[in-house]
């Protein structure tokens, strides 16, 4: 019995739009990182406001409102920050460390969990507090108040999940699992720089 093939037209939206995503991926691989870092910190963002939220109803207390802006300011986040760093990163370890190096699965954890990390998360504080328009002592307060807490948490979610999209994720597919992960983790760092 033969086997027909599937045309794309008649495939499930689902593998269609994997199927446009690669095309993109290839076509424009920073523009189409940055659009989908920015989705999915947008979407970030709003999980957080959603879960504060519930927990708020559940305990009687007023819910707010969606908050669009700051959603808006995950989205330009992702935008313009995590997704064009995020693949320079990403391509530049492939060269630094290529998996030739005998040590490369712990070189890699190392300069990621190490020096991108602390930096990525700096940057966060500091871009975040440019687009609330806020000032400089606003920034060092809550950098004093929760960055160190938010970096340790980072070195216990994060550190397995690097392990992984570093050493076994094909490097053009690196951003977006990191952009899945981060999807939680803006979660949390929405919740925990207010």
């Amino acid at each position: 019995m033969p086997v027909q093939s599937l045309s794309v037209r008649d495939g499930s939206f689902h593998f269609r739009l994997l199927q446009q995503y690669l095309i993109l991926l290839k076509k424009y691989p920073i523009l189409t990182k940055s659009v989908t870092s920015g989705i999915l910190s947008a979407l970030g963002n709003l999980l957080s406001q959603y879960l504060e939220a519930r927990k708020k109803a559940k305990h009687g207390g007023p819910v707010n409102e969606i908050d669009v802006a700051g959603a808006t300011r995950y989205a330009i986040f992702g935008l313009i920050i995590t997704g064009p760093v995020s693949h320079f990163f990403y391509q530049l370890m492939e060269v630094w460390m290529p998996t030739t190096d005998p040590f490369c699965i712990v070189k890699r954890l190392l300069l990621d969990r190490l020096i991108f990390a602390p930096g990525f998360l700096l940057l966060f504080y500091l871009v975040m507090n440019i687009l609330e328009a806020k000032g400089w002592e606003d920034f060092e307060r809550k950098m004093r108040r929760s960055y160190w807490t938010a970096l340790k948490m980072n070195w216990k979610v994060w550190t397995p999940f690097t392990f992984i999209n570093i050493n076994f994720v094909p490097v053009q597919f690196r951003v977006l699992f990191a952009n899945m992960i981060a999807l939680f983790w803006y979660a949390y760092l929405a919740t925990v720089r207010k």
